[in-house]
């Protein structure tokens, strides 16, 4: 397919991506002679190596272009990879790599962050599955695969590290064949608690449509989590007793969980995880275990009072901003929470995901810019 005189449509979307710099630097190459040129490409932070999808792009350009591309990865895929590290070394025509790197290296960086944020999660929180829940804040599609690129590389090294459970699925058919399902997990939003009226409505609608499902049921739109999940509960007796009910918990920052304060949330805490609340703790570290919102102690709290109405199978469900941070704040408190809906192993800071590449050879004369001579040392494959 062709887009302009005589342009395909690989040539013109990558003209219309890369930094306008490279395509001004490939019309001089082609003037004064082409040479193979060789990249190193290093992040400045430490990550969990993530390049299928950059790789995969590379060797369809290739392939477009009529050339070869010559590609050493350093290390493993899922292997860390520390800062500064060359991640791997890419070989070819100057002209047919320089107008590349804008997107190669946008497919690189930023999964190997989200690999790194959700192997720490998985690895904190190892008898807890995780859903990824990220679709919604991602800048579209392109950067939904990756992020669920680098959460499935993290989760598997979690899995073979801590024995984690790890992610278990994504809330869309699109990313989900890259967690190994055939397609999105998930049953209701808070907008059809609103639709119902009520929460035992929107419970009792959902199993007459899908009976097949499972059964996971909101319970926070109307501030009764407590009183709606032992509605709910009784509603569904023989799902909750042999475990196929599950209550989600996703109360927002602005207020506390059903029956909890602040003094009554390090009561819970001091009984059931005292040890968590005698360490220093940053003000967001004791918001998480004794706040508002999804907080330890509501977990807690959520938890016992399931325990003490006698649906100890029913599951708990917790989501709202489970970050890896967080997420080692939850273990520290050993939040009794079968699985996590999560976004929040995206990248915080966005600057952190950026990847670098320098050349290191111009035909056969190794040389790099001054301060960058350490991308010249090839490291050993690391696992």
């Amino acid at each position: 397919m062709c887009h302009g005189a005589g342009m395909s449509l690989f040539e013109h979307d990558v003209a219309r991506r890369t930094d306008h710099y490279f395509k001004l630097t490939r019309g001089i190459v082609r003037q004064y002679g082409d040479l193979s040129v060789t990249y190193a490409v290093f992040m400045r932070r430490p990550v969990l190596f993530c390049p299928r999808l950059a790789v995969e792009w590379l060797e369809m350009a290739a392939a477009e272009r009529g050339v070869k591309f010559g590609i050493e990865l350093c290390h493993a895929e899922g292997a860390w990879v520390g800062a500064g590290e060359p991640l791997l070394y890419l070989e070819g025509p100057f002209s047919a790599l320089v107008d590349l790197e804008t997107i190669y290296l946008q497919k690189l960086g930023p999964p190997s962050v989200a690999a790194y944020n959700a192997y720490s999660m998985c690895s904190d929180l190892p008898k807890v599955a995780f859903l990824a829940m990220d679709a919604r804040h991602c800048a579209g599609a392109e950067m939904q695969e990756l992020m669920v690129y680098g959460a499935s590389v993290g989760s598997e090294r979690a899995r073979r590290e801590a024995d984690a459970v790890g992610f278990v699925g994504t809330a869309n058919d699109a990313t989900a064949p890259l967690l190994a399902t055939d397609r999105g997990l998930g049953t209701m939003p808070h907008a059809l608690i609103g639709y119902a009226g009520s929460t035992v409505r929107a419970a009792q609608m959902f199993a007459a449509q899908y009976p097949a499902e499972p059964l996971t049921v909101l319970v926070d739109y109307f501030g009764r989590e407590i009183t709606d999940a032992l509605a709910v509960c009784e509603a569904f007796p023989e799902q909750a007793r042999n475990g196929e009910l599950s209550l989600r918990v996703d109360t927002h920052g602005g207020r506390f969980v059903e029956g909890l304060d602040t003094a009554r949330s390090y009561d819970i805490l001091d009984r059931c995880a005292p040890a968590a609340i005698r360490t220093y703790r940053t003000e967001q570290e004791l918001r998480w275990l004794v706040g508002t919102g999804v907080s330890a102690a509501a977990l807690w709290h959520f938890r016992q009072t399931l325990d003490d109405a006698g649906w100890n199978q029913v599951r708990i469900v917790a989501s709202s901003g489970f970050s890896a941070t967080k997420c080692k704040v939850m273990a520290s408190a050993s939040v009794p929470v079968d699985l996590i809906g999560t976004g929040s192993y995206l990248p915080d800071d966005w600057s952190e995901t950026y990847a670098t590449a320098d050349i290191v050879r111009y035909g056969s004369d190794e040389r790099v810019k001054v301060g960058r001579e350490f991308l010249l040392r090839k490291p050993a494959s690391a696992s």
